[in-house]
Formats: structure tokens, sequence, C-alpha cells
């Protein structure tokens, strides 16, 4: 067996050890049971330290690991359940639509503007990347829109919109078999932000509509989705901040792969411009103040970057088993590889300085993929213009692909649609399956002066024809999340 298969499966099982020591004493006797009969060994497990489950677990042979993990279902050498996405929905600042979405983000055209949707002329920032002309009305009724944080209905929007392009029903009968996970930062707080807002206008008068409490749920997103579409199967809401909609898309294809569900309706959402954040976020000194021009204030890897520009946005893929896919003749834009989390386990907001936590999530994801780093074609970075993470996610890129990195092309969809937190993730997840899709790569825009600890070829403001066969997907996010997902060329 090569080095490589060998630390890929010594890295699998180190993750099953830590599986085996979060369950009861019992159900761990039986599974450490099964590796002690492979391995002939004659002393019992069950009910050993961590330190000494670790131990053992290292002690094993190559070949009995590899067998273990075979009848646990998690070897590379027995088939895994292949994840495809067949379908793409977005409702973004730069486009209603993921086909209008992906046409400006190739078109370099930016999504940042002056506010609209509160009076934001008492800070010094007053720009910020809002949905345009956003109208529930072809996906929800008037009455029921109402009742809901605007959140949750670009997220029936956006997943309304994958269904159809996935050539799905939307007349509630998509049955056990079909999963829904969604990730978000703070879910419907909108709907709060705006009750509490017109308390204090009425004076103290906290009489609010009906189901608001309920309504601004991180979870009522995805109840919707399956409630509307009849989706039975597991109901699932990420909440890890930035990462979130990259995690989703991860956790989503773990469902399918373990084969509890047969297709999932994945993604991430986040509506969040108001003064609560604008407060909060230029007190920590973390958005641009660069106002004028509006479109220019989002520029990662750019010398003069000064912060992220806050915004918002819902994306919606929809992940097959990819034999199901087939039988009905479904279109596939790409397939999901391998994914990742990880921790920094270091500040609530900074990351660490030398990136650990985000190289783990891409050489944990590449493991998962079964991918080399040098097979590697394109990162669609978190790249949220801020001084420290632009310079933090290049040097660990760098960690990770060595003098390959310069033979990468990296970009951030965050230099047009701004950060839309939990939303970031499944928007960029979408911009690299058509990426892979299409040989195209969007551009960053607004680079122009170069930052020599961000030397990376970052696409700088004009689009690209690359083929794409293998591309990563990065999101890290406060509290020391990290999320990474490596997207494939569908081949036979």
């Amino acid at each position: 067996m090569s080095t490589t298969s060998e630390t890929l499966l010594r890295t699998r099982l180190a993750l099953l050890s830590e599986r085996l020591l979060s369950l009861p004493a019992t159900s761990r006797a039986l599974l450490l049971a099964t590796l002690q009969s492979i391995q002939q060994s004659g002393s019992s497990l069950a009910n050993a330290t961590a330190e000494a489950v670790r131990a053992n677990m290292r002690h094993l042979s190559v070949d009995a690991l590899e067998r273990a993990l075979e009848l646990l279902g998690l070897s590379r050498s027995a088939p895994r359940r292949r994840v495809v996405v067949t379908g793409l929905g977005a409702v973004t600042p730069v486009g209603l639509t993921a086909t209008e979405t992906w046409q400006n983000l190739i078109a370099g055209q930016s999504g940042v503007d002056y506010v609209t949707l509160f009076d934001a002329s008492p800070y010094p920032t007053r720009i910020a990347a809002e949905i345009k002309d956003w109208d529930p009305r072809p996906y929800i009724e008037f009455k029921e829109a109402k009742r809901m944080a605007r959140s949750t209905q670009i997220t029936i929007g956006a997943a309304t919109q994958a269904l159809r392009d996935a050539g799905l029903p939307t007349d509630g009968s998509l049955g056990e078999r079909t999963g829904v996970v969604m990730g978000t930062g703070i879910g419907g707080f909108d709907l709060y932000q705006e009750a509490i807002t017109e308390a204090v206008q009425r004076g103290g008068n906290y009489r609010v509509r009906p189901m608001t409490a309920v309504g601004g749920l991180a979870n009522i997103a995805a109840f919707h989705i399956s409630e509307m579409f009849g989706a039975l199967g597991p109901l699932n809401t990420v909440v890890t901040a930035c990462a979130a909609g990259t995690q989703a898309i991860g956790e989503a294809v773990e469902l399918i792969r373990r084969g509890v569900v047969d297709r999932v309706i994945a993604g991430g959402f986040e509506a969040m411009i108001g003064d609560l954040f604008f407060a909060s976020f230029t007190a920590m000194k973390a958005i641009s103040t660069q106002n004028d021009p509006p479109q220019k204030a989002s520029r990662p890897f750019d010398a003069k970057r000064d912060g992220f520009v806050i915004g918002e946005g819902a994306a919606v893929l929809i992940l097959e088993e990819l034999e199901q896919a087939k039988a009905r003749g479904a279109r596939i834009y790409a397939e999901i590889l391998g994914h990742s989390a990880s921790a920094d386990a270091y500040h609530v907001a900074a990351p660490e300085p030398e990136g650990l936590g985000a190289q783990r999530a891409m050489r944990w994801a590449l493991l998962d993929a079964g991918v080399r780093p040098e097979e590697v074609d394109y990162i669609n970075t978190h790249g949220s213009s801020t001084p420290l993470n632009d310079k933090t996610e290049t040097y660990a890129i760098k960690q990770v692909f060595g003098e390959h990195a310069y033979n990468l092309v990296i970009n951030s969809t965050k230099s047009m649609i701004g950060h839309a937190f939990g939303g970031a993730g499944a928007i960029e997840a979408l911009a690299t399956v058509m990426s892979v899709y299409e040989d195209r790569v969007h551009p960053t825009i607004n680079y122009e002066y170069p930052d020599p600890e961000c030397d990376l070829d970052c696409v700088p403001n004009v689009a690209r024809h690359k083929v794409i066969n293998i591309a990563l997907s990065n999101s890290f996010g406060l509290g020391g999340q990290n999320a990474c997902i490596a997207i494939g060329k569908y081949r036979e």
C-alpha cells in the first residue's frame, strides 16, 4: 500500500476513533469487538481510556485497518455512493436567479451600493450588497410571505428555482428519500430586528405579529422548504457562522453517501443588513468604510483592502446519488468529491496566524476526495477583503499546495456580492460548480494594488477561460469555523 493510501487510511481511522469515544460504552464495546476480532487481539478495549483507544488503533496493521473500516462502511476500497449536483438556484445581490447571478459574476458586476434597507447615515459605513427588486410573490403567497423573515423568503425562492432546474416536482411529493440541509449564521434575525424597531417607534408597545418568535428561528427556512415540497427525510440546519453554507453541503453529502436519502436540498442563506450588525461590525472595525464609490469597497487580496462589505443572499444546490440522477436523465453539473470541517480553537473573530485550521480543512477535504494537491486547478477562496483573512488564507494555500499554489487560479466571489455570512459558502459553491461545468472562472474585481503577501493568481478584474477538473471552495467563519468542499468535473 502506498504512503498516501496509508496516510489516508490512518486519518480516517483517527476520525473513527473520535466517533467511537463519543458512543455509549455498550455500543463502543460492540464496534471495538469487531476491530479486535479482525486483529485477533486478546484484550478488551470497551472500557479503555481515550489515550488507550487511540494507542490501540494506531498499532493495528494497515491491512487490519482497511478490513475494519470496510466492515464499518468507511473504507475507501469499498464502493461509496457518488454525489452529483443536478440543480441550482440563487437569490443574490447580483441576480434573482442562478443564471443571472452567474452571468453577472462572469461579467465582473458588483452588487455593492448605498444602503436602502435602513437608514445607515449614522454609521461610517453606508454601503452593503443588497438584493435588488426582491419580490417573493412568484414563489410564496403574499399573505404567507408577510409572516416570513426576508431570509426565509429568499431561501424558498432559491430552493424553488433549484428544484425546477433539476427537473424535480415542486408539488409537495418529494417524499421520504429527500432531505433538507440548510446553513445560516443567524437565521431569521431580520424578523426580530424589524419587530423591535417597530416597537421602539411605537414608544415601547411590544405588540407584534403572530408567529414572530417562531418565524425568526434559525431552522424555519429549512422547515418551510420541507413543508412546501414534501421532503420527508432528515431536516437539518447548520449554524456555523460564515462556514455554514459550505458545511451544510458537506453534511448533505454524508446523508447521501450513507444511504439515508437519495437526494438533498442543500444550501445556505442570510439577510442581516440592519442597525445591529452595522453598529457591531463598525465597533469591531471589521467592515469597509470606502463608501465612494460603493462598488470599489470590496477588494480581496488588494493592498488597499480595509474590511468586508455586509451582504445578503441565498443559494441552493440539489444533490443526488449518481445512479438515481442518471436513471431519471438528469443534467449533471458536477460531482461533490469530498468535504471537511475543522476548528481554529484560537480566537472568536481573528484567524489563527498561520491558518492552521484552514490548512486542516483543505487537507482533509482532499483526503476525503482522494485527490492529490497537484490535481487541483482552482480555489474559490473565502476571500473576505479583510487585511488578516486574505493574507492568512494565501499563506494557508501555499502551505497545503507548496509550489503548485502558483499554478492554481483563485478568486473571491465576495469581491462582487460582499459577505453573506451563512449564504456566502452556498453562493460560492454554486459559482465553483459553474466554473467546473463551463470551464470559466469569474474575476476578483477591484484588484488594483498588489499585496506581496497575497501573491497568487486571483484572476484580477477579468473572467478567464480555463479547464477546471477539480476545484475547492473555502469558507472560514467567526468562532474559528472552517469548511471546505472539493468539486470535480463529472466523469463516468
